[in-house]
């Protein structure tokens, strides 16, 4: 199964945790595609059969200016050959922000039901008040993710 890996990072982070689920699908027999500058020629040229988005928030609940032209093309234009394929989003945040807490995370799964892919895994919030190393605290959520999309 081709699983392209869409992400979004201000300092780093999310790309790191993007990097690492890349590798821990790879190991589980998955292809993947993960390209921080990737535009949606790209995602459609790769042809995926699953997604995940890994995003960070920034402001007051946005996503970072990497992700922004991607996301805005794919909201523009609402691929059809990607409705009822599986999906799952991890957001990265800062509790201490409250209601924008995983604010980017948010925008990735409402353009996944808009797009009609289904979240398999309900989102996975990392918490960098609480966490030193993200792409670790995501592992278990990966093998639950992992499961579902060999289920």
């Amino acid at each position: 199964m081709k699983v392209a890996i869409i992400s979004g990072s201000v300092y780093g982070s999310a790309e790191e945790v993007a990097r690492h689920a890349a590798s821990i699908l790879q190991a589980a027999g998955f292809d993947t595609w993960h390209n921080p500058r990737g535009t949606l020629a790209d995602v459609l040229a790769y042809g995926p059969q699953a997604f995940l988005a890994v995003t960070s928030t920034t402001g007051m609940g946005e996503l970072p200016d990497n992700l922004q032209p991607l996301y805005s093309t794919i909201r523009d234009q609402l691929p059809a050959a990607w409705r009822g394929l599986p999906g799952a989003v991890i957001g990265l945040g800062d509790a201490s922000y409250g209601d924008t807490f995983c604010g980017g995370g948010e925008l990735m799964r409402e353009l996944f039901s808009e797009m009609g892919v289904r979240e398999v895994v309900p989102m996975l919030r990392l918490d960098a008040s609480e966490s030193v190393t993200p792409e670790t605290d995501a592992e278990p959520w990966l093998a639950q993710l992992i499961s579902a999309l060999q289920g």
